[in-house]
Protein backbone atom coordinates (compact mmCIF):
# COMPACT_ATOMS: atom_id res chain seq x y z
CA UNK A 1 0.00 0.00 0.00
CA UNK A 2 2.55 2.78 0.91
CA UNK A 3 4.26 1.65 -2.53
CA UNK A 4 1.02 2.64 -4.19
CA UNK A 5 0.75 5.55 -1.77
CA UNK A 6 4.67 6.65 -3.37
CA UNK A 7 3.60 6.16 -7.23
CA UNK A 8 1.00 8.06 -6.88
CA UNK A 9 2.18 11.03 -5.50
CA UNK A 10 4.75 10.68 -8.27
CA UNK A 11 2.25 10.52 -10.49
CA UNK A 12 0.22 13.73 -9.21
CA UNK A 13 3.55 15.52 -8.93
CA UNK A 14 4.36 15.24 -12.41
CA UNK A 15 1.30 15.97 -13.67
CA UNK A 16 1.45 18.87 -11.67
CA UNK A 17 4.49 20.09 -13.14
CA UNK A 18 3.11 19.33 -16.25
CA UNK A 19 -0.23 21.43 -15.82
CA UNK A 20 -2.34 18.54 -16.31
CA UNK A 21 -6.31 19.12 -15.50
CA UNK A 22 -7.06 17.24 -12.45
CA UNK A 23 -9.08 14.88 -14.34
CA UNK A 24 -6.40 13.80 -16.05
CA UNK A 25 -4.11 13.45 -13.01
CA UNK A 26 -6.81 11.11 -11.38
CA UNK A 27 -6.82 8.97 -14.38
CA UNK A 28 -3.45 8.22 -14.23
CA UNK A 29 -4.14 6.96 -10.09
CA UNK A 30 -6.61 4.93 -12.13
CA UNK A 31 -5.05 3.37 -14.30
CA UNK A 32 -2.08 2.58 -11.81
CA UNK A 33 -4.51 1.13 -9.46
CA UNK A 34 -6.19 -1.01 -12.01
CA UNK A 35 -2.51 -2.31 -13.15
CA UNK A 36 -2.35 -3.21 -9.37
CA UNK A 37 -5.72 -5.35 -9.25
CA UNK A 38 -4.47 -7.26 -12.41
CA UNK A 39 -1.38 -8.30 -10.83
CA UNK A 40 -3.30 -9.56 -8.49
CA UNK A 41 -5.22 -11.70 -10.27
CA UNK A 42 -2.83 -12.77 -13.46
CA UNK A 43 0.29 -13.54 -10.93
CA UNK A 44 1.01 -16.52 -8.60
CA UNK A 45 0.83 -15.95 -4.87
CA UNK A 46 4.17 -16.39 -4.22
CA UNK A 47 5.48 -13.87 -6.69
CA UNK A 48 7.80 -11.09 -5.50
CA UNK A 49 5.88 -8.06 -6.79
CA UNK A 50 2.54 -9.27 -5.82
CA UNK A 51 3.32 -9.88 -2.13
CA UNK A 52 5.07 -6.20 -2.40
CA UNK A 53 1.57 -4.80 -3.04
CA UNK A 54 -0.19 -6.58 -0.20
CA UNK A 55 -0.20 -10.04 -1.25
CA UNK A 56 -4.05 -9.96 -1.79
CA UNK A 57 -6.36 -8.21 -3.95
CA UNK A 58 -9.41 -8.33 -0.89
CA UNK A 59 -8.28 -4.99 0.38
CA UNK A 60 -7.75 -3.03 -3.06
CA UNK A 61 -11.03 -4.16 -3.44
CA UNK A 62 -12.53 -2.85 -0.66
CA UNK A 63 -10.31 0.70 -0.88
CA UNK A 64 -11.82 1.06 -4.78
CA UNK A 65 -15.40 0.55 -3.72
CA UNK A 66 -15.15 3.10 -0.95
CA UNK A 67 -13.68 5.02 -3.20
CA UNK A 68 -16.79 4.76 -5.75
CA UNK A 69 -19.25 5.12 -3.02
CA UNK A 70 -17.61 8.40 -1.84
CA UNK A 71 -17.29 9.89 -5.00
CA UNK A 72 -20.73 8.86 -6.11
CA UNK A 73 -22.33 10.41 -2.59
CA UNK A 74 -20.35 13.73 -3.73
CA UNK A 75 -21.79 13.70 -7.00
CA UNK A 76 -24.98 13.11 -5.92
CA UNK A 77 -25.28 15.95 -3.54
CA UNK A 78 -24.33 17.85 -6.16
CA UNK A 79 -26.52 17.53 -8.57
CA UNK A 80 -29.25 17.66 -5.62
CA UNK A 81 -27.85 21.05 -4.70
CA UNK A 82 -28.11 22.43 -7.75
CA UNK A 83 -31.59 21.20 -8.35
CA UNK A 84 -34.39 23.77 -7.76
CA UNK A 85 -36.80 22.54 -5.60
CA UNK A 86 -40.51 21.68 -6.58
CA UNK A 87 -41.54 24.87 -4.43
CA UNK A 88 -40.13 27.19 -6.17
CA UNK A 89 -40.84 25.76 -9.83
CA UNK A 90 -43.35 28.44 -11.89
CA UNK A 91 -46.59 26.89 -12.92
CA UNK A 92 -48.59 28.18 -16.01
CA UNK A 93 -45.63 30.79 -16.54
CA UNK A 94 -46.93 32.55 -13.40
CA UNK A 95 -43.76 33.82 -11.23
CA UNK A 96 -43.50 32.82 -7.52
CA UNK A 97 -43.12 34.91 -4.89
CA UNK A 98 -39.24 34.59 -4.55
CA UNK A 99 -39.09 35.39 -8.12
CA UNK A 100 -41.27 38.75 -7.67
CA UNK A 101 -38.87 39.67 -5.38
CA UNK A 102 -35.51 38.55 -6.77
CA UNK A 103 -36.76 40.91 -10.16
CA UNK A 104 -38.66 43.48 -8.14
CA UNK A 105 -35.82 46.02 -9.46
CA UNK A 106 -36.56 45.08 -12.70
CA UNK A 107 -40.19 45.48 -12.95
CA UNK A 108 -40.00 48.79 -11.17
CA UNK A 109 -37.72 49.80 -14.29
CA UNK A 110 -40.30 51.73 -16.87
CA UNK A 111 -38.87 50.35 -19.69
CA UNK A 112 -39.16 46.63 -18.57
CA UNK A 113 -41.98 46.21 -15.42
CA UNK A 114 -43.95 43.07 -15.65
CA UNK A 115 -44.49 42.42 -18.89
CA UNK A 116 -41.07 42.91 -19.72
CA UNK A 117 -40.23 40.68 -17.22
CA UNK A 118 -42.11 37.95 -18.61
CA UNK A 119 -40.80 38.53 -21.76
CA UNK A 120 -37.49 37.88 -20.58
CA UNK A 121 -39.35 34.16 -18.47
CA UNK A 122 -40.42 33.19 -21.48
CA UNK A 123 -37.07 33.92 -23.92
CA UNK A 124 -34.17 31.27 -25.50
CA UNK A 125 -30.90 32.60 -25.30
CA UNK A 126 -28.46 30.91 -27.13
CA UNK A 127 -24.90 31.54 -25.85
CA UNK A 128 -21.60 30.28 -28.14
CA UNK A 129 -18.82 30.19 -25.80
CA UNK A 130 -17.92 30.02 -22.19
CA UNK A 131 -15.05 32.17 -22.36
CA UNK A 132 -14.33 35.63 -21.52
CA UNK A 133 -17.39 37.15 -22.94
CA UNK A 134 -19.92 34.39 -22.33
CA UNK A 135 -18.74 33.95 -18.60
CA UNK A 136 -20.42 37.52 -17.99
CA UNK A 137 -23.11 37.11 -20.33
CA UNK A 138 -23.96 33.76 -19.09
CA UNK A 139 -24.28 34.80 -15.24
CA UNK A 140 -26.49 38.43 -16.10
CA UNK A 141 -28.78 36.37 -18.13
CA UNK A 142 -29.48 34.19 -15.61
CA UNK A 143 -29.46 36.50 -13.03
CA UNK A 144 -32.08 38.80 -14.86
CA UNK A 145 -33.86 35.64 -15.24
CA UNK A 146 -33.96 34.01 -19.00
CA UNK A 147 -36.23 31.42 -19.23
CA UNK A 148 -34.09 29.41 -21.00
CA UNK A 149 -30.35 30.21 -22.10
CA UNK A 150 -28.09 27.28 -23.98
CA UNK A 151 -24.72 27.36 -24.07
CA UNK A 152 -22.33 25.87 -26.31
CA UNK A 153 -18.27 25.45 -26.10
CA UNK A 154 -16.34 22.19 -26.37
CA UNK A 155 -13.37 23.58 -24.00
CA UNK A 156 -12.40 22.67 -21.04
CA UNK A 157 -11.56 24.36 -18.26
CA UNK A 158 -7.94 25.67 -17.56
CA UNK A 159 -6.02 27.44 -15.28
CA UNK A 160 -5.04 30.32 -17.25
CA UNK A 161 -8.96 30.96 -17.68
CA UNK A 162 -9.48 31.72 -14.44
CA UNK A 163 -7.86 35.24 -14.79
CA UNK A 164 -10.82 36.54 -16.94
CA UNK A 165 -13.40 33.98 -17.23
CA UNK A 166 -15.04 34.54 -13.74
CA UNK A 167 -17.93 31.97 -14.40
CA UNK A 168 -15.42 29.17 -14.06
CA UNK A 169 -13.74 28.52 -10.49
CA UNK A 170 -10.14 26.90 -9.59
CA UNK A 171 -12.62 23.71 -8.44
CA UNK A 172 -13.42 23.51 -12.05
CA UNK A 173 -9.76 22.84 -13.82
CA UNK A 174 -10.28 19.82 -16.06
CA UNK A 175 -14.05 20.16 -16.39
CA UNK A 176 -15.80 21.38 -19.80
CA UNK A 177 -16.57 24.76 -19.87
CA UNK A 178 -20.45 24.11 -19.92
CA UNK A 179 -21.26 22.30 -17.29
CA UNK A 180 -18.78 24.29 -15.13
CA UNK A 181 -21.06 27.17 -16.55
CA UNK A 182 -24.45 24.91 -15.70
CA UNK A 183 -23.52 24.86 -12.28
CA UNK A 184 -22.35 28.32 -11.30
CA UNK A 185 -25.67 29.61 -12.96
CA UNK A 186 -28.32 26.78 -11.24
CA UNK A 187 -26.55 28.19 -8.27
CA UNK A 188 -27.22 31.75 -8.69
CA UNK A 189 -30.70 31.30 -9.81
CA UNK A 190 -32.32 28.08 -9.68
CA UNK A 191 -35.44 28.80 -11.60
CA UNK A 192 -33.70 29.18 -14.92
CA UNK A 193 -33.18 26.15 -17.60
CA UNK A 194 -29.88 25.80 -18.95
CA UNK A 195 -29.15 23.50 -21.95
CA UNK A 196 -25.41 22.88 -22.55
CA UNK A 197 -24.24 21.59 -25.70
CA UNK A 198 -20.79 20.37 -25.03
CA UNK A 199 -19.15 20.59 -28.66
CA UNK A 200 -17.82 22.57 -31.21
CA UNK A 201 -20.47 24.86 -33.42
CA UNK A 202 -20.50 23.31 -37.12
CA UNK A 203 -22.17 23.25 -40.66
CA UNK A 204 -24.27 20.45 -39.38
CA UNK A 205 -25.78 21.37 -36.55
CA UNK A 206 -25.50 25.23 -36.60
CA UNK A 207 -28.67 25.82 -38.76
CA UNK A 208 -30.61 23.57 -36.43
CA UNK A 209 -29.95 24.63 -33.11
CA UNK A 210 -29.58 28.05 -33.31
CA UNK A 211 -33.16 28.28 -34.79
CA UNK A 212 -34.51 26.69 -31.40
CA UNK A 213 -33.37 30.30 -29.92
CA UNK A 214 -34.96 33.59 -30.28
CA UNK A 215 -31.38 35.73 -29.55
CA UNK A 216 -27.53 34.17 -30.27
CA UNK A 217 -25.06 36.25 -28.40
CA UNK A 218 -21.72 35.18 -30.12
CA UNK A 219 -18.64 35.37 -27.80
CA UNK A 220 -16.23 33.80 -29.53
CA UNK A 221 -12.66 34.16 -30.40
CA UNK A 222 -12.02 33.02 -34.02
CA UNK A 223 -13.23 33.97 -37.04
CA UNK A 224 -14.49 30.86 -38.60
CA UNK A 225 -17.01 30.00 -35.62
CA UNK A 226 -17.81 33.87 -36.35
CA UNK A 227 -19.00 33.76 -40.22
CA UNK A 228 -20.55 30.28 -38.97
CA UNK A 229 -22.90 31.55 -36.37
CA UNK A 230 -23.87 34.84 -38.74
CA UNK A 231 -24.76 33.00 -41.35
CA UNK A 232 -27.11 30.69 -39.31
CA UNK A 233 -28.28 33.47 -37.84
CA UNK A 234 -29.16 35.58 -41.02
CA UNK A 235 -30.74 32.36 -42.65
CA UNK A 236 -32.83 31.64 -39.29
CA UNK A 237 -33.76 35.31 -39.12
CA UNK A 238 -32.05 35.62 -35.75
CA UNK A 239 -30.71 38.75 -33.85
CA UNK A 240 -26.87 38.18 -33.18
CA UNK A 241 -25.69 40.08 -30.33
CA UNK A 242 -21.27 40.31 -31.35
CA UNK A 243 -18.68 40.66 -28.59
CA UNK A 244 -14.97 40.97 -29.31
CA UNK A 245 -11.69 42.17 -27.63
CA UNK A 246 -7.94 42.48 -27.90
CA UNK A 247 -5.66 43.53 -24.92
CA UNK A 248 -7.05 46.96 -23.77
CA UNK A 249 -10.33 47.04 -25.85
CA UNK A 250 -13.51 45.95 -26.55
CA UNK A 251 -16.03 46.03 -29.22
CA UNK A 252 -19.99 44.76 -29.53
CA UNK A 253 -22.38 45.11 -32.05
CA UNK A 254 -26.07 43.87 -32.48
CA UNK A 255 -27.24 42.76 -35.99
CA UNK A 256 -30.13 41.74 -37.17
CA UNK A 257 -30.57 42.05 -41.34
CA UNK A 258 -34.57 41.18 -40.82
CA UNK A 259 -34.87 44.57 -39.47
CA UNK A 260 -32.52 46.22 -42.54
CA UNK A 261 -29.37 46.25 -40.24
CA UNK A 262 -25.70 44.83 -41.97
CA UNK A 263 -24.64 41.52 -40.71
CA UNK A 264 -20.95 40.37 -39.13
CA UNK A 265 -20.12 39.61 -42.93
CA UNK A 266 -21.03 43.41 -44.03
CA UNK A 267 -18.62 44.48 -41.49
CA UNK A 268 -15.77 41.98 -42.06
CA UNK A 269 -16.19 40.46 -45.22
CA UNK A 270 -12.55 38.60 -44.99
CA UNK A 271 -10.62 37.11 -42.12
CA UNK A 272 -7.45 39.08 -41.03
CA UNK A 273 -4.53 37.52 -41.63
CA UNK A 274 -3.12 35.75 -38.26
CA UNK A 275 -0.55 37.91 -37.33
CA UNK A 276 -3.65 41.08 -37.59
CA UNK A 277 -5.74 39.48 -35.36
CA UNK A 278 -3.53 37.57 -32.77
CA UNK A 279 -6.00 35.76 -29.86
CA UNK A 280 -5.59 36.50 -26.47
CA UNK A 281 -2.83 33.87 -25.62
CA UNK A 282 -0.67 35.72 -27.77
CA UNK A 283 -1.17 39.43 -27.47
CA UNK A 284 -2.74 39.57 -23.51
CA UNK A 285 -6.56 40.88 -22.27
CA UNK A 286 -7.04 42.96 -19.42
CA UNK A 287 -8.85 40.47 -16.67
CA UNK A 288 -11.56 42.69 -16.17
CA UNK A 289 -12.65 43.70 -20.15
CA UNK A 290 -14.35 40.59 -21.09
CA UNK A 291 -16.80 41.71 -17.86
CA UNK A 292 -17.29 44.96 -19.25
CA UNK A 293 -17.75 43.80 -22.98
CA UNK A 294 -19.65 40.65 -21.97
CA UNK A 295 -22.07 42.91 -19.56
CA UNK A 296 -22.64 44.87 -22.26
CA UNK A 297 -24.11 41.91 -24.51
CA UNK A 298 -25.76 41.18 -22.23
CA UNK A 299 -27.57 44.35 -21.72
CA UNK A 300 -28.67 44.08 -25.58
CA UNK A 301 -29.88 40.89 -25.24
CA UNK A 302 -31.96 42.44 -22.81
CA UNK A 303 -33.36 45.26 -24.52
CA UNK A 304 -33.43 43.23 -28.08
CA UNK A 305 -36.20 40.68 -25.64
CA UNK A 306 -37.97 43.65 -24.29
CA UNK A 307 -38.38 46.30 -26.28
CA UNK A 308 -36.83 48.40 -23.96
CA UNK A 309 -34.53 51.44 -25.31
CA UNK A 310 -33.00 51.20 -28.63
CA UNK A 311 -29.99 48.85 -29.39
CA UNK A 312 -27.25 48.86 -31.35
CA UNK A 313 -28.10 48.67 -34.25
CA UNK A 314 -26.45 49.89 -37.65
CA UNK A 315 -23.66 50.64 -34.68
CA UNK A 316 -20.31 49.27 -32.95
CA UNK A 317 -19.72 50.44 -29.77
CA UNK A 318 -16.02 50.51 -29.07
CA UNK A 319 -14.82 50.23 -25.78
CA UNK A 320 -11.21 51.91 -24.78
CA UNK A 321 -10.07 50.22 -21.19
CA UNK A 322 -6.92 52.00 -21.46
CA UNK A 323 -8.11 55.20 -21.88
CA UNK A 324 -11.00 55.38 -20.38
CA UNK A 325 -12.83 55.93 -23.68
CA UNK A 326 -15.88 54.26 -25.98
CA UNK A 327 -16.91 55.49 -29.46
CA UNK A 328 -19.55 54.70 -31.60
CA UNK A 329 -19.41 54.07 -35.32
CA UNK A 330 -22.31 53.94 -37.69
CA UNK A 331 -21.99 50.59 -39.89
CA UNK A 332 -24.45 50.19 -43.18
CA UNK A 333 -25.21 47.19 -44.80
CA UNK A 334 -23.18 46.30 -48.09
CA UNK A 335 -25.02 45.79 -51.07
CA UNK A 336 -22.27 42.70 -52.34
CA UNK A 337 -22.71 40.57 -49.08
CA UNK A 338 -23.11 37.71 -49.80
CA UNK A 339 -24.97 36.29 -46.75
CA UNK A 340 -27.40 38.81 -45.79
CA UNK A 341 -28.25 41.26 -49.34
CA UNK A 342 -31.71 40.73 -49.82
CA UNK A 343 -34.64 42.95 -51.47
CA UNK A 344 -35.28 43.74 -48.28
CA UNK A 345 -31.80 46.11 -48.15
CA UNK A 346 -32.89 47.22 -51.39
CA UNK A 347 -36.24 48.54 -50.57
CA UNK A 348 -34.66 50.14 -47.09
CA UNK A 349 -31.99 51.90 -49.40
CA UNK A 350 -34.75 53.34 -52.05
CA UNK A 351 -37.54 54.48 -48.99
Amino acid sequence: MAFFLFLSCVLWGIGHLMRAPYRMRWAMIGVLYLAVLLAHFTLPDENPLRQSIGGTAGGWLVLGGAIALIYGYSRLLKRLKAKPTPAEKPSNGLFTETELDRYARHIVLRELGGPGQKKLKEARVLVIGAGGLGSPALLYLAAAGVGTIGVVDDDIVDNSNLQRQVIHRDADIGIPKVFSAERAMLAQNPNVVVKPYNRRLNETDAAELIADYDIVLDGTDNFDTRYLVNRACVAAAKPLVSGALTQWEGQISTFDPAKATPCYQCIFPEAPAPELAPSCSEAGVLGPLPGVVGSMMAVEAIKVITGAGTPLHNAMLIYDALYGESRRIGLKPRSDCPVCYSGAHEKDKTA
